[in-house]
């Protein structure tokens, strides 16, 4: 398989070479044309994730754009990211892609039941619903029937597995992905490597996957791990230098949001169940930061009512 990759990839790089700026300009003024015209016109030009200041912020997930969602441990980044996935599917009804390599597909599917039925995960895992949880369960369960998401739950898969079997999917999806969401990056497998030190292998999985998402025209959604020793300074926020292997994750991110949630080290916080999403890094947009409200019981995340300036 990996010859067959590298002969793929020298075969992409021989189609590819210049492009004459008139072709380009072509399909900028016919992009401008397209979003012009648009039936119902928004600030929203990529893939909705259904938090609104967010995509105001961002104009939604480009498709080509590797974004990268980082956090501490208990923050919420795989509730994040499986709400984003969720939207996704259920809103505008694309195919999504998820690799969960910490987590079973049984448990992320258990996650989904209770961040769209609202329902308390202890209930389910539990079994301890009360009469009107199973309506909730009914509606949460015919909803995600028929959202096309995709979970893969093999854990260590390599670079190339991952972009083959992307490929694959977007194949029997008619060619076009919604979202890719990779569950998290410092678990992939770059053992190939032999002999490289682990900054290395980051460094050739975080250029793989910007490399898929340009590759299949589709938003890649990387959740990354924060170094421990943000934990020893008084504010917790975390910046760009708190990304582990930070330098190829920064170079090759287009987007880098960072979840923070201050009830998790502040238990008399005011901020109880908010969350802040820090835009520390996009190519073509605005840094800054939003507010969500977190209900941890449900693992999701929902638009806040206010919004404080910041």
């Amino acid at each position: 398989e990996q010859k067959i990759f590298e002969i793929a990839e020298q075969g992409a790089r021989s189609d590819a070479g210049f492009n004459p700026i008139g072709g380009l300009l072509t399909q900028v003024v016919n992009r401008i044309e397209e979003l012009y015209s648009r039936d119902n016109p928004s600030d929203v030009t990529g893939v909705p994730t259904g938090f609104a200041d967010l995509d105001k912020m961002t104009s939604g997930l480009q498709p080509g754009d590797l974004v990268v969602i980082a956090g501490r441990p208990s923050m919420g980044k795989t509730a994040f990211s499986l709400n984003i996935a969720e939207h996704i599917a259920l809103g505008p009804k694309l195919p999504v892609a998820v690799f969960s390599m910490e987590m079973g597909a049984t448990q992320l599917a258990m996650r989904m039941i209770g961040s769209v039925g609202r329902l308390d995960q202890h209930k389910i895992r539990t079994g301890r619903l009360a009469a009107e949880d199973w309506e909730r369960l009914s509606v949460a369960l015919g909803k995600l029937n028929e959202a096309p998401i995709h979970i893969d739950e093999t854990p260590a898969l390599t670079p190339i597995e991952v972009r083959s079997r992307s490929r694959r999917l977007a194949r029997q999806c008619g060619g076009k992905l919604g979202a890719i969401v990779v569950d998290y990056l410092q678990l992939m497998d770059a053992s190939r490597l032999a002999g490289e030190n682990r900054a290395t292998e980051i460094s050739e999985i975080s250029r793989s996957l910007k490399s898929l998402a340009k590759e299949l025209h589709v938003p890649v959604l990387a959740l990354s791990q924060l170094n421990r020793s943000l934990e020893q300074r008084p504010n917790k926020r975390p910046v760009m230098s708190d990304l582990r292997e930070s330098g190829a994750i920064e170079q090759d991110a287009d987007v880098i949001l960072f979840i923070y949630r201050d009830e998790v080290y502040n238990q008399e916080s005011a901020d109880k169940g908010i969350a802040e999403i820090i835009i520390g890094k996009q190519r073509n947009g605005p840094i800054g930061t939003i507010r969500l409200t977190f209900l941890g019981e449900y693992t999701r995340f929902e638009n806040a009512a206010i919004q404080r300036p910041y």
